[in-house]
This record gives C-alpha cells, sequence and structure tokens, in this order.
C-alpha cells in the first residue's frame, strides 16, 4: 500500500499545505470563524455518513459477505465522500455550490468509484430525505426545495466534482495501515491489540471531522489514531509494549504529534457543538451559490 500511496495522485495533489488551505478558504472565513467552519464541516461529515449508514441499509442485503474486507469497503465508501466533499470545499467556497448538493453527489460518486453498487435517482434521493429527517433542519417549504433535485442536477454536479478533483479519484484511507498494524501489535504482544484497534477504527472515523485527510498520509493518521486511542483508554504511560512498539517504526513523529493535536481540537470544537441551538444559525449563514457560475445551484437554502 505504501509503496503505492507515494506514486499516487493523492499523495502528488491532494496532500496539501496547512498555510493554503487556510489561503483557499478565505472567502467562507470571512463569513465563519475558524470553530464556525469546522462546527459546519463537522455537521456534514455526519451528514454524509449518515447518508452512507442510510445507503447500507438500503443495499444490505445485497452485499457480499462472503466477502472479508467488505466491512472496511463499506467505510472507505462513506470516507471517500467525505474526502471528496473536503477536498472540493479546500478549493472552493460554499457558494459554488450548495453543500447538500454536493454531499449526495460525494456519496453518489464514491460509491461508484469504490465499487459499491450505482445508487439510482430514487435511491439516492430517498437516502439523502432520510438523513435530513434525522436533524429536522428544514420547515416544509424549504424541504420542498430539495424534493426538486432531479438527476441532472447531480450529474451537472458530479462534472464540477470530477473537474475540480481532476480526475483523482482514488483516495488512501487510513483503515487498511491501520489493519496492519494491529497485526504487528499483536505479534509485538501489544496489550488489548485488538480493543486499541477497535477504538483507533473509531478515531479514524472521527478524523474525518477535520482537517488530517487532507494534510497528512494515511498511514500517519492510523498511527495517531492509535495513540490518541491509547491516551483516551488510558494506561498509556504504562503500556511498555505499546511504547516500544511505537519507537520502532520508522516515522516522522511531530508531524504525528499535530495530527493528534488537531484530533484533540476537533473532539473539543465537536463537545461544543449544540446542534439544536447552533446548527440552524450555521446553516442560514451559508452563501447563496453564484448564479452565473453554477448550472446546478438552483437549489439552495432560502
Amino acid at each position: 500500500m505504501a509503496g503505492n500511496f507515494w506514486k499516487s495522485s493523492h499523495f502528488e495533489q491532494w496532500v496539501l499545505d496547512k498555510g493554503d488551505l487556510l489561503r483557499e478558504r478565505g472567502e467562507d472565513l470571512k463569513v465563519y470563524s475558524e470553530e464556525e467552519y469546522q462546527k459546519l464541516m463537522i455537521f456534514f461529515t455526519n451528514f454524509i455518513q449518515e447518508m452512507g449508514q442510510c445507503k447500507e441499509r438500503e443495499l444490505g442485503t445485497q452485499c457480499n459477505e462472503n466477502t472479508r474486507d467488505r466491512p472496511i469497503q463499506r467505510m472507505q465508501a462513506i470516507a471517500t465522500a467525505c474526502v471528496y466533499f473536503r477536498r472540493f470545499y479546500a478549493r472552493r467556497s460554499f457558494r459554488d455550490i450548495d453543500p447538500f448538493l454536493l454531499s449526495m453527489t460525494c456519496t453518489n460518486l464514491a460509491s461508484k468509484v469504490e465499487e459499491m453498487g450505482h445508487l439510482t435517482h430514487t435511491k439516492l434521493t430517498a437516502t439523502f430525505q432520510r438523513a435530513m429527517k434525522k436533524w429536522a433542519l428544514f420547515d416544509p417549504q424549504q424541504m420542498s426545495l430539495y424534493q426538486q433535485i432531479k438527476h441532472h442536477h447531480i450529474s451537472e454536479t458530479e462534472f464540477c466534482l470530477v473537474e475540480l478533483l481532476d480526475c483523482s479519484l482514488i483516495v488512501y484511507h487510513p483503515y487498511r495501515p491501520l489493519l496492519q498494524f494491529r497485526n504487528d501489535m499483536k505479534n509485538a504482544c501489544v496489550q488489548n491489540a485488538e480493543h486499541l484497534y477497535q477504538d483507533a477504527w473509531r478515531v479514524c472515523n472521527d478524523s474525518l471531522k477535520s482537517d488530517v485527510a487532507l494534510l497528512y498520509p494515511p498511514h500517519m493518521v492510523a498511527i495517531a489514531a492509535i495513540m490518541v486511542a491509547a491516551l483516551m483508554r488510558g494506561g498509556y504511560e504504562k503500556d511498555k509494549e505499546l511504547k516500544n512498539w511505537l519507537a520502532e517504526l520508522n516515522v516522522d513523529y511531530e508531524k504525528i504529534l499535530e495530527i493528534q493535536q488537531m484530533l484533540f481540537s476537533m473532539y473539543s470544537v465537536w463537545r461544543t457543538f449544540d446542534e439544536q441551538t447552533q446548527l440552524k444559525g450555521l446553516l442560514e449563514k451559508i452563501p447563496r451559490p453564484n448564479q452565473i457560475n453554477q448550472t446546478a445551484h438552483n437549489v439552495h437554502i432560502q
């Protein structure tokens, strides 16, 4: 995996510089503080993950359970959609394409790229509406706007997305490196390696709510997730086997520490994010799409 990653378009084009990322967000950061922007991204990551879970339930009976890696593939499809979403807004503003429309498009495109099955427009729309109901964000009039999304809106938005991504659709995630690290930890007799792996998996899922997938290679995110999981479980300072195993890894621990700090910062913001009182105001501040520059944009928040 590592050799492929270093030769991939993910590494060559989509491991971004943090300063450049903040500059690209300049237009949206005129509307939102950095913390508000992070809260909005936390919400849309949760929204895409909910769409993915709704899709999984819809297609669950069609899944080939004989495929051992199927759980990883399912999570990768959701994670890929989240990364597409973040990559788009790393280069463009919310003004360019409505984020709810883009969330549908990213979910649909990721499902195809990760070979998780084609979603008909009817199923995609139903999945979107079920996810919307979880938050009960809009009144019936506003909901009717999103119900007007047609297949050609998704197709046009997908064209814009693929063009911005420069057809770099293969995304490397921390799940497979994490699986290899689990096996290595077991061989090194690290205590509770399986439980640590499961906790780190959840941290990898949560990492999509931060910028780490845009800034760091996936194996580094996996290592940071293991360390964060160990710290959250407690007893890290006394876990000699884990410390010895980590010490033998050939990795830049300054960057691992940066990832850890970003993850803990994300968890701190997430804990203070009261969706009941804060989300509606954040959504109302989303800039309206540019009528000239967007072709799939007649669906937007009023």
